[in-house]
């Protein structure tokens, strides 16, 4: 999976936590601190598209809307850094051992499949 530049993740974050599409102009006014082009943001949106992280509709202007969720997204970049390990035992064990109390709690739940909404957290 390709990774996220600084604005891009910013980006991102502004359409993961939008109720639905955003289009480029609603994106630099949400991000209207940053002082960005129309321009700039049109070219991050692309680079977001062709990255896969983005898709948008055919209305005009378009909107755009992320392709996985925030959750789904920092799954796969778990899975990735796992599968690219040496050792993924060690790993697992370095992060189980950092957790606090109620994440491992939560861990044992969604691996005995009784957390409740596990595929929504």
């Amino acid at each position: 999976m390709a990774s996220l530049g600084d604005l891009e993740r910013t980006v991102m974050d502004v359409l993961w936590a939008a109720e639905g599409p955003v289009a480029a102009a609603e994106l630099r006014d949400a991000l209207a601190d940053r002082e960005l082009a129309l321009t700039t943001v049109h070219t991050v949106l692309s680079r977001l598209e062709t990255k896969g992280f983005v898709e948008h509709d055919d209305a005009r202007p378009r909107r755009f809307r992320p392709r996985a969720t925030r959750e789904q997204h920092a799954a796969e970049l778990m899975h990735e850094v796992l599968g690219r390990s040496g050792d993924r035992q060690a790993v697992l064990a370095r992060f189980v051992g950092g957790v606090d109390p109620e994440e491992a709690r939560m861990l044992r739940q969604l691996l005995d499949g009784s957390a409740p909404d596990a595929g929504t957290r």
